[in-house]
């Protein structure tokens, strides 16, 4: 692939064409690199020339470590592209055009990232857990407070019907005393 369609396919798998940062990263491309030396000569890396002249790697980490091949990179041409070669581990430049192999770099926040998801979504379960449970004492005391309130009623309603009753009852036999009264009153005439 061109260095151009090394970048796209680092990019849609969220990464970046590789930097190189230290002695040990670069040993570990090599040997790495060196299985694959049957099948490419080399490996497009993320370093590149901007428009000042700079050169920076793709993920914007520090350009501290350089493994330039003799005599690269040679001159101020533009397009500046790099490749690693599988053979020497050396970086030489070459025209974007050529095909090479690509080695891709996801970003070291996204490990983090991915243990901080793991994190995440183990916070939002406990969360979701929380809220559900509740719930659900809040439906179990509505509940045991209408069942409460619908005894009370009940009860009321009981008392409120023996006191008519017993109201009926008294007044009944207030009537039966006037009853007896006019009985008796009709029985001294």
């Amino acid at each position: 692939m061109s260095w151009a369609q090394s970048v796209t396919q680092c990019i849609q798998s969220g990464s970046t064409l590789t930097s190189v940062e230290d002695l040990k990263e670069s040993n570990f491309l090599i040997e790495h690199a060196d299985l694959y030396a049957s099948k490419t000569s080399g490996f497009w890396i993320g370093i590149y020339r901007n428009v000042n002249g700079q050169l920076l790697w793709q993920d914007n980490s520090a350009l501290d470590f350089v493994n330039w091949a003799d005599g690269q990179p040679s001159g101020d041409e533009l397009p500046f592209c790099v490749e690693l070669s599988a053979a020497t581990g050396y970086w030489s430049v070459l025209p974007c055009s050529s095909q090479k192999g690509f080695i891709c770099k996801k970003p070291k926040d996204a490990k983090m990232d991915s243990a901080s998801g793991h994190l995440n979504m183990w916070i939002l379960f406990t969360l979701v857990l929380i809220i559900l449970l509740g719930v659900g004492f809040m439906i179990y005391f509505l509940f045991k407070i209408k069942t409460a309130s619908g005894t009370e009623r009940e009860e009321r309603r009981d008392s409120r019907q023996l006191e008519y009753t017993h109201a009926l009852t008294a007044g009944d036999k207030g009537s039966d005393a006037t009853n007896d009264k006019e009985k008796n009153e009709h029985s001294v005439v």
